[in-house]
């Protein structure tokens, strides 16, 4: 860590500061001292030298902060710094950005949320306008969500992936639950009160979830979300 700050703040100094090309190791005496350069987690330090209201440091105590190295090419300045520093800010970047999900399950889950929510769709329709609930249209709505979910499980081959299929499968079976529900409850009753989900904690949890989901898919990011559980 100590080596992506140091190659961090030092490139930050080649771009932001103008540097003093000159071999001598201090500035002319008509320039004034105004501070002093630390890098984050070194002891060594280096003078910065105030001209013309701006701040400079000389390309010597730049190079020798950051262990790099200087050569001079006419009236260029070539700074190169430690390969292992740019190796470790490389990897630093790297294992910094979060797993996102991978492109074919992220398309899978796409669908299979989108079944999943044309079932709901169907029943929340189907009771609200008092049509009949039965198994014979309900039955293809639950083998497309399951077929899509299935898909969805043979996409996921990272961790943020299968993170999310299980959520997705958790959806799926709190819908199965409802579903079997609605059609136990018809078998019993002659009518159905039309806001019957309107007032079910299990749906709000279903909708929730299925919010959840379609932000994880927004964002390509595992994002946990207790009314999938």
């Amino acid at each position: 860590m100590q080596a992506f700050a140091l190659f961090r703040a030092a490139t930050a100094l080649i771009a932001a500061l103008p540097l003093l090309a000159s071999a001598q190791s201090r500035p002319p005496a008509t320039v004034a001292r105004s501070g002093t350069l630390i890098l984050a987690g070194h002891q060594e330090e280096a003078p910065l030298f105030r001209i013309n209201g701006r701040s400079y440091v000389d390309i010597e105590s730049l190079a020798r902060l950051t262990g790099a190295s200087v050569r001079y090419s006419g009236n260029r300045v070539i700074l190169t710094l430690p390969a292992s520093s740019s190796r470790l800010a490389s990897g630093a970047q790297a294992s910094s950005k979060t797993p996102q999900l991978s492109g074919p399950f992220l398309t899978a889950e796409i669908e299979a949320l989108t079944a999943i929510r044309e079932w709901r769709v169907s029943l929340v329709n189907a009771v609200e306008n008092s049509y009949p609930i039965a198994d014979n249209w309900i039955a293809p709505l639950r083998r497309s969500a399951d077929s899509r979910v299935q898909l969805a499980a043979a996409a996921a081959t990272t961790e943020p992936d299968q993170k999310t299929l299980d959520l997705l499968r958790n959806e799926f079976a709190k819908m199965q639950q409802q579903s079997d529900n609605l059609l136990a409850l018809r078998s019993r009753l002659s009518y159905i009160p039309p806001d019957t989900f309107s007032n079910d904690p299990q749906d709000q949890k279903i909708l929730a979830c299925e919010r959840a989901l379609a932000q994880v898919a927004a964002s390509k990011e595992f994002q946990d979300e207790p009314s999938c559980h």
